[in-house]
């Protein structure tokens, strides 16, 4: 055999030899290849993942230190004093109805705040310009306030009154003389007991000596008129009393007639002499149209008098306008129902206004609510947790704690 050939079998048979430690060893590179490949894309997963997590992080505690941050926030309330709703003592320290419920509120949201007092008119203004987050007072709801605020829900309802000064017994008693419903009445009487009187005598002068024993005409004219007179208030007299059958047959008819008129003079006087309307020429609210009206500045009150063409002076607080009223200054003030009569409660304890009197006549309803900026964030919350508190005994004890007469 050729050598070249020898060479080749035995080339042939050593690589026969090696053949599987050849094949292993190429088995050994691709795993280890593959193993790469996966160990580096499991590398970048991984580094994606943590990068992803880390960002996520990161926009997660933005987001707290925000709301941390907002929750955080000092609020300035805006107040008006408006006792009983908002109180400020000597030492500046707030106390009230509405400062009672916004504490509460404030409480239980955790809600840091500064109070910040103002004039009516420059709080309703400091809220609409967001100068100020929240106002605190006796605000009502209406309309022409809703245009550039907004408010909560209502936490108290009343509506407008009419304070008047007593009068004294000399004008007391000249009011009862000069009363036109007092006048009217009277003259109704007359009229009255002057046609029965008139009527009777026609009928029974002549025959009737009982009812007619004076000799006179004159005098037996005043007899009849006493009778008329008597029939009007007392009532029908006896059957009998008359001789002729026209006078009987009137007074069965009379009868039914004065028992429907003295009814309906008794409610006519009853309504007459009521306190109110002796000391006062002011029947309704129509009637302030006719005296000095004095209401507060930017109040409701005053834009009442406004839209109804009634002249009127204006006072920056309640207390001005009631000395105003003592003085004699104005005939009438008109102001929120529970305002002046807690004024005038409290003032009376001090030997003030004891002549002041809150007339029977209840008008234009008032809903207070707190005053809050235009899309406030705080409005959901504070009027969740508003009517919540409407609802309880804390509540019901400050507000007959407040408005009970002593």
């Amino acid at each position: 055999m050729p050598q070249e050939n020898i060479l080749i079998i035995y080339c042939s048979a050593r690589i026969a030899k090696y053949h599987h430690l050849l094949l292993l060893v190429l088995l050994i590179v691709i795993f280890t290849g593959s193993y790469s490949h996966i160990a580096i894309a499991n590398t970048q997963m991984t580094a994606i993942t943590d990068t992803s997590k880390t960002n996520h992080q990161a926009v997660n505690t933005s987001q707290e230190l925000t709301t941390t941050a907002s929750s955080n926030k000092n609020l300035i309330i805006g107040t008006y004093i408006c006792p009983p709703f908002v109180i400020q003592d000597q030492f500046g320290e707030y106390t009230g109805l509405s400062i009672l419920l916004w504490q509460q509120i404030a409480e239980e949201l955790e809600l840091p705040y500064t109070f910040k007092n103002y004039p009516l008119k420059d709080l309703l203004k400091a809220v609409a310009t967001k100068e100020i987050d929240i106002g605190l007072s006796c605000l009502s709801i209406t309309p022409e306030r809703e245009q550039i605020i907004d408010f909560s829900h209502s936490f108290y309802e009343t509506h407008l009154a009419i304070v008047v000064k007593s009068a004294s017994h000399f004008d007391t008693f000249k009011s009862i003389i000069t009363n036109r419903h007092l006048l009217t009445i009277i003259a109704v009487f007359v009229t009255a007991a002057s046609i029965v009187g008139g009527l009777y005598y026609l009928l029974e002068h002549r025959v009737n000596d009982k009812l007619y024993s004076m000799r006179s005409r004159p005098a037996q004219l005043i007899e009849g008129f006493i009778l008329g007179l008597l029939f009007i208030t007392k009532g029908p007299f006896n059957y009998y009393e008359f001789k002729t059958l026209t006078g009987r047959v009137l007074t069965v008819g009379l009868a039914v007639f004065t028992t429907l008129f003295i009814a309906s003079i008794t409610a006519v006087l009853a309504s007459t002499f009521t306190i109110g309307l002796i000391n006062s020429d002011i029947k309704s609210p129509n009637d302030l149209a006719n005296v000095n009206t004095g209401a507060k500045t930017a109040s409701t009150s005053s834009l009442f008098l406004t839209r109804h063409s009634i002249a009127h002076r204006q006072y920056d607080t309640v207390v001005e306008m009631l000395d105003a009223l003592e003085r004699g200054e104005i005939d009438a003030a008109v102001n929120d129902d529970a305002i002046v009569k807690y004024e005038i409660k409290i003032a009376k304890q001090n030997g003030k206004y004891e002549k002041l009197t809150v007339l029977p006549y209840q008008f234009e309803k008032q809903n207070y609510g707190i005053a809050l900026i235009e899309q406030s964030p705080y409005e959901e919350s504070v009027n969740r947790e508003l009517l919540q508190f409407r609802q309880s005994n804390e509540w019901r004890n400050a507000l007959l704690e407040y408005f009970k007469i002593k």
